[in-house]
């Protein structure tokens, strides 16, 4: 099973939502690296075990996303909030280079911090 970092972004948002045998092993498989055949293992079940396990709760997980959109808004928002930073600072450092109004220096860190609380 090749693995997919999407997976292992979608169990941030949705892991809550399997049931616990599930999201153990998921996080076993894309978390902790472990093979099929160490999972089943730990767990005392088949290698055909886990990786049915794993694959319906991929399956969920996708369709959570589906549903939702979350993890999706979540990108966007992080992107939106980069790009503020990015315009913010260009405002702020035109406004110093041509002895701009000090509420314009104001304004743009204040949008600055915001972005930077929001962002993390």
């Amino acid at each position: 099973m090749a693995k997919n970092l999407e997976i292992s972004f979608l169990l941030d948002f949705y892991g809550s939502m399997l049931t616990e045998k599930q999201r153990i092993m998921i996080e076993y498989y894309y978390n902790d690296d472990l093979s099929l055949a160490e999972i089943a293992d730990n767990e005392g079940i088949t290698r055909q075990g886990v990786r049915d396990s794993i694959k319906r709760a991929e399956g969920q997980l996708l369709e959570l996303e589906e549903r939702l959109g979350l993890a999706k808004r979540f990108q966007q928002v992080q992107t939106g909030l980069e790009q503020i930073l990015l315009e913010a600072a260009e405002i702020r450092d035109y406004n110093q280079q041509h002895d701009g109004a000090e509420k314009i220096n104001t304004c743009a860190n204040n949008i600055m911090q915001l972005a930077e609380q929001l962002r993390d």
